[in-house]
């Protein structure tokens, strides 16, 4: 019997002070965060996308004899997000993602490429859950803007779209072919900032084009602004100083 109560005086001696955790101050605030009420992830094989060039680099790829891109990645994307009918609180995202490409055209065998950049285009929508909010959001640092859709006297119920964001890993370019052209690729829709960074209008390919395929990861969300409670207990602080003295070479 004493060997049991000795036994039970060292296992308490051992524990931690439980009234340590209460010990710590904290006080309750209130943050305005963006929720993520939904999100999907995808491995895409986007397989034989035309790559479109300016009229000047397209003359290069009607006479080359071979090509090989060296260089893929995403420049810049369109996210658009629009409600799905009879079925409240899904939404449909509309991704599209402008590849910029970079080749080496070869138009002699033993001949020196030549380096030349185009534009790949690749489309996709994907349906998520982003919640219903039927409220209307001002700030004091943005511009009025007025919804067209409020002089629609027949127009149903008001709701907030949730706000879609799209994270895109290093796109890999898996293969690449010149082919030629037995229908004309019709020139997709680019902005003007993509016009205007590649240099040049696409032009439809005539008499070769290059295909593409390329490989994506993406990850897809949707979210809205909510106000949490949380537990606040100090500001963050840099507990390291900055050293201004450089390393010496070895």
């Amino acid at each position: 019997m004493s060997e049991t109560l000795v036994g039970t005086e060292q296992t308490a001696a051992e524990m931690p002070d439980s009234g340590a955790e209460d010990s710590i101050e904290f006080e309750p605030v209130c943050l305005e965060v963006p929720r993520i009420y939904d999100s999907c992830g995808a491995k895409d094989c986007l397989r034989d996308l035309t790559v479109f060039f300016t009229s000047e680099n397209q003359e290069l790829i009607d006479t080359a004899t071979s090509v090989r891109i060296t260089r893929v990645s995403v420049i810049t994307a369109t996210v658009d997000v629009d409600s799905v009918a009879f079925n409240r609180g899904y939404y449909s995202v509309d991704e599209t993602f402008y590849f910029l490409c970079c080749c080496e055209v070869y138009t002699a065998a033993g001949a020196l490429p030549t380096s030349i950049t185009g534009i790949a285009v690749s489309s996709k929508r994907v349906v998520l859950y982003g919640s219903d909010g039927c409220v209307k959001r001002f700030s004091s640092d943005s511009t009025a803007v007025i919804d067209p859709v409020e002089l629609d006297c027949c127009a149903g119920y008001n709701s907030s779209l949730p706000t879609a964001n799209v994270q895109v890993s290093s796109p890999v370019a898996l293969a690449a072919s010149l082919v030629p052209v037995t229908t004309v690729p019709i020139v997709p829709f680019v902005p003007e900032n993509v016009v205007d960074f590649i240099g040049g209008n696409l032009v439809a390919p005539v008499t070769q084009q290059v295909m593409t395929t390329i490989g994506l990861f993406s990850i897809t969300t949707l979210s809205r602004s909510v106000q949490l409670m949380l537990p606040s207990y100090d500001f963050c602080m840099p507990r390291k100083e900055c050293d201004e003295e450089c390393g010496e070479a070895t």
